[in-house]
């Protein structure tokens, strides 16, 4: 299995953090600063009521501490009460975990957020 890791170019690391900047910030800060965003995507959503965006983000964790912490953020995401500035987490699920022993311990683990505007 092969992952890539995604590069955010200098200049928009430099700009103002966005909701989804923030969101993984919040989900690496939630794996105890273990694990590392290899795939974002964001998709519009919208309902009659609400609008937003809906995240698929996959995350890579290797060695046993940080598999330890992707245990726990696994645990933790569906109840977290996440602070993003204008938004409100409505729906975070855990979509797939892939864990292997050998050669060293690693987990990928793939989660879904759904992030409505909020106000």
């Amino acid at each position: 299995m092969s992952v890539e890791t995604l590069k955010v170019p200098e200049a928009a690391s430099s700009k103002r953090r966005g909701p989804a900047e923030r969101l993984r910030n919040k989900l690496i800060e939630m794996a105890g600063g273990h694990g590392e965003v290899v795939h974002h995507s964001e998709k519009a959503w919208a309902s009659i009521t609400f609008s937003g965006s809906r995240h698929s983000v996959r995350m890579v964790f290797d060695g046993a501490d940080a598999v330890e912490a992707a245990e726990t953020l696994i645990a933790r995401l569906p109840d977290h009460e996440f602070s993003i500035a204008g938004q409100l987490v409505a729906d975070a699920n855990v979509t797939s975990v892939e864990h292997t022993l050998i050669p060293a311990p690693r987990m990928l683990v793939e989660c879904e957020l759904l992030l409505l505007l909020d106000g």
